[in-house]
């Protein structure tokens, strides 16, 4: 939320552990942890480097998918529908 100003939304800290304390999203936490370590195990990535493994299918379910090192800009940046799905590329 980076709102600023007076009328801020104040972050619901309850909901946020609600939604990260689902199966489904810490069997994807794992997964990009996983993708982390191997990243920093094969030297493509340092603590505090600022980057992010990206999964190239973007799917964080998938363990052993195709992974690349990329700007925790550039990986943040998707352009995004109504529903918070990726917006898909018409080039």
């Amino acid at each position: 939320m980076a709102v600023t100003g007076r009328n801020k939304p104040r972050r619901n800290y309850k909901k946020e552990a609600k939604f990260d304390a689902k199966p489904e999203e810490k069997k994807k936490r794992v997964n990009r942890n996983l993708a982390r370590r191997r990243a920093m195990r094969a030297g493509r990535v340092r603590k505090g480097d600022g980057k992010d493994v990206h999964h190239v299918d973007g799917n964080a379910l998938n363990k052993n998918g195709r992974t690349k090192v990329v700007s925790a800009s550039t990986n943040r940046s998707f352009k995004r529908n109504k529903k918070a799905g990726k917006v898909k590329a018409t080039a």
